[in-house]
C-alpha cells in the first residue's frame, strides 16, 4: 500500500497522539502535505499578490503559523505571549527576508510544536474550560484543538485557490 497516495487520516494512527485527538493530528499533518506540495514552485515575488482583493498567498501562510499557534496557547490556559502579537500585528505584510520557504518552514515546525503538544495533552483535560483572546471567551481544550484544525484547513483551502489564480494571471499575463 502506498500511504503517499491516501489522506493522512486513512494512514492509521499518529504515534503517541492520544485517541480521541487523533482527528486533530490527521487534519494538521494533512494541510502540511497539500500546502507543501501546492507552494512547491510558487514565486517569492508573488506572495503578497491580492486578486480580487482577496487575503495573499503570504498572509494565508503567516496566518496559518500564527492561529495555530495562539490557539495551542489557549488551549494550554496560557495567555498570549509579546512575540504572539507582534506576529499577529504583523499577519499579511511582507518582512525582510521573507520568502516561500521561509513561511513554509514556520508553518511545517508549527505543526510540529503543535504535535508534540497533542502527545502531551492528558484526555481527561478535554472538556476544561479554556478563556480565548483578551476577553477570555469561554472554550474548552478540546473545542480549541479541533478548531485549531478545522481553521488550518479552511485556511490551507483558501490559500490553495489564490495561489492558482495568482498563477494562473501572471502565466497569462494579467497579472
Amino acid at each position: 500500500m502506498n500511504h503517499n497516495i491516501l489522506e493522512v487520516w486513512l494512514r492509521g494512527p499518529i504515534d503517541g497522539i492520544p485517541p480521541h485527538l487523533q482527528p486533530v493530528a490527521h487534519a494538521l499533518l494533512q494541510a502540511r502535505e497539500e500546502v507543501e506540495s501546492w507552494m512547491t514552485d510558487f514565486p517569492d515575488d508573488a506572495l503578497w499578490l491580492q486578486p480580487a482583493s482577496v487575503a495573499s498567498v503570504g498572509f494565508h501562510l503567516q496566518h496559518l503559523s500564527g492561529v495555530l499557534s495562539r490557539l495551542f496557547t489557549y488551549a494550554r490556559g496560557e495567555v498570549l505571549s509579546d512575540k504572539q502579537l507582534e506576529a499577529l500585528e504583523g499577519e499579511g505584510r511582507p518582512f525582510e527576508g521573507c520568502t516561500v520557504a521561509l513561511l513554509l518552514t514556520k508553518f511545517r515546525e508549527q505543526v510540529d510544536v503543535c504535535l508534540e503538544q497533542l502527545r502531551q495533552t492528558d484526555e481527561r483535560t478535554l472538556l476544561e474550560s479554556r478563556g480565548v483572546g483578551r476577553k477570555q471567551i469561554p472554550s474548552t481544550v478540546l473545542g480549541l484543538l479541533v478548531h485549531a484544525a478545522e481553521h488550518t484547513q479552511r485556511h490551507a483551502g483558501q490559500l490553495h485557490v489564490t495561489m492558482r489564480v495568482v498563477k494562473d494571471a501572471r502565466a497569462s499575463g494579467r497579472l
